[in-house]
């Protein structure tokens, strides 16, 4: 494996007496695509709010590129160089496509509340930037066509590339994508797996999927780590995962 660009060891978060994660722990090489998988309730979510800081875990560490990230501001992840879309949409509705993608570069723009409220040049060279990166991502993602358009006003799954650019905008190394299949179509989701395997190979960024759709999981994914009752049950390659006793056990119960 790649130099590890994420590692996760002996994470623990207890809500009330139930364990979401206990003793959760895996690495992430640099550029892999890592999925993510386990029935409802097994801690994925979970785990991604511990990475955006969402919340803050009882037990373990995580390092990002090396560096501790469990005492950092969660308004400062992004700039930090961690990305993520929602299973939730959480785009601003009334907003155009346009401007929605700007919102995830602000990380990086220069200049503070006077330079915004005055217009001055810092300023507006800096939404200049943010908006020539936005016609690329836009591009990129097949939605200049649409720029211009309020995000509540798209189907589901333009909203879903939405929320994927604006990830992007605030340039990523790791990229957190939380159940990006929800919701589309079979023919979405194949789509889709093009688009994340084309995303890290433009980029070159790690790509960590959490995602109930099996099928997308095994065919996108470099490596699966499986999670269960928030244990981690198996590790290792799509085939490896695959054919795991636990995690036929965890999917269809009884016995493998």
């Amino acid at each position: 494996m790649s130099e590890a660009i994420l590692q996760v060891s002996d994470l623990s978060i207890r809500f009330g007496g139930v364990k979401a994660l206990n003793g959760i722990s895996f690495a992430v090489g640099a550029g892999q695509i890592c999925g993510i998988i386990g029935p409802n309730g097994a801690g994925k979510t979970t785990l991604f709010n511990c990475l955006s800081r969402l919340y803050d875990a009882n037990g373990g560490s995580i390092l990002f590129k090396g560096t501790p990230i469990g005492g950092v501001p969660r308004h400062r992840m992004a700039g930090l160089g961690i990305g993520r879309t929602f299973q939730n949409l959480a785009l601003f509705g009334s907003m155009t496509v346009r401007e929605n993608i700007m919102v995830g570069g602000h990380c990086h723009s220069r200049g503070g509340f006077l330079d915004a409220a005055l217009q001055l040049g810092r300023f507006r060279r800096s939404e200049a930037a943010l908006a020539r990166q936005a016609d690329e991502l836009m591009e990129r993602l097949d939605l200049t066509a649409i720029a211009g358009l309020p995000v509540n006003r798209l189907t589901f799954a333009t909203q879903k590339r939405v929320e994927l650019a604006r990830a992007l905008a605030s340039q990523p190394d790791l990229l957190l994508l939380d159940e990006p299949a929800g919701g589309l179509n079979h023919e979405e989701v194949d789509d889709l797996r093009a688009l994340i395997v084309a995303i890290r190979d433009r980029f070159r960024l790690t790509v960590l999927l959490v995602e109930h759709h099996l099928n997308l999981v095994m065919r996108v994914s470099d490596k699966v780590v499986a999670f269960d009752f928030g244990q981690k049950i198996a590790e290792g390659t799509p085939d490896e995962v695959r054919s795991n006793p636990d995690v036929i056990r965890a999917y269809l119960g009884g016995t493998a």
